[in-house]
């Protein structure tokens, strides 16, 4: 079984083939939690695929926002792809350490940008290292180029949205949280968090989806079947939350390369609902 919509991601033997395309731009979107203490940056200052770039999640963001790495007004995310060198008729492959999450989530924020020429590097580059495949620490000259940006709404929830559709089941919310964050049995690790999930939500945890011996998105069967095992209708628009709104896209990318429709992400996913007294909480399973 093939995936539906393969565009999503590109293998190392592609990328490797195509490192000096003219239209490939190679962005490094490595992404850690505070409490892991590392430091994305210097990792990507230190070694890097050749001519890749550093998108900061943390800075191309609306950081006036007391959240963590909400997504950018269209103008502060045009203006900063435009000076990584990144625009309108680039295509764009992502990658990440960890991997795939930090690359979902810059593919889900060019997505909800209009751009759709866009993929993530499957098994990102831990697998690019092991294959004995190039790195450097040389630095990538930066073009400026134009990039348009549009935002698709249909593709972003706030928190009104949210409450609305539990309300309404309108679409499905999937939760990327493992279980035990999920049921209110583990402690979130933001202070202050209340636990458990939104009424109705379903849970998918995002690691769920990955291989856990290559790092690489699983086939499009056992993606279904993980999905089917959720109890997520893969023919009905799914609202995907997490922690902070990064492993969501996980799940958001996993729903779109088995061709369900389009996933939106609640952008202030658990960070937002957890930290509030006026949403409902449900916990076990």
């Amino acid at each position: 079984m093939a995936y539906a919509r393969p565009d999503a991601l590109v293998s190392t033997e592609w990328l490797a083939a195509h490192l000096g395309a003219p239209d490939v731009r190679i962005v490094d979107g490595s992404f850690y939690l505070p409490a892991q203490k590392r430091d994305p940056k210097a990792e990507f200052d230190n070694q890097h695929i050749p001519g890749a770039v550093f998108f900061d999640i943390d800075e191309i963001a609306d950081t006036s926002s007391p959240l963590p790495h909400m997504l950018p007004s269209p103008e502060k995310f045009s203006s900063r792809v435009r000076k990584l060198g990144l625009g309108d008729g680039n295509k764009i492959v992502i990658y990440d350490t960890t991997p795939m999450t930090g690359a979902a989530r810059v593919w889900w924020m060019f997505r909800a940008m209009g751009h759709k020429d866009v993929a993530v590097l499957d098994g990102g580059l831990p697998k690019w290292i092991a294959e004995g495949r190039p790195v450097t620490d040389d630095p990538t000259p930066a073009r400026e180029r134009h990039f348009t940006a549009r935002l698709n709404n249909t593709l972003v929830r706030s928190i009104d949205d949210v409450k609305e559709l539990i309300d309404s089941k309108r679409e499905q919310i999937v939760d990327a949280r493992a279980a035990g964050r999920f049921r209110g049995e583990t402690p979130e690790p933001r202070v202050g968090l209340r636990g458990g999930h939104m009424p109705g939500a379903f849970n998918l945890p995002y690691n769920d989806l990955i291989d856990p011996k290559t790092g690489t998105m699983l086939p499009a069967e056992q993606i279904s079947e993980r999905i089917a095992a959720a109890g997520i209708d893969p023919g009905k628009k799914v609202t995907a939350s997490c922690g902070s709104g990064v492993t969501a896209c996980v799940v958001a990318l996993g729903l779109y390369l088995v061709g369900a429709p389009e996933a939106a992400v609640y952008d202030g996913s658990w960070t937002e609902w957890g930290g509030r007294a006026d949403t409902p909480i449900v916990t076990g399973a």
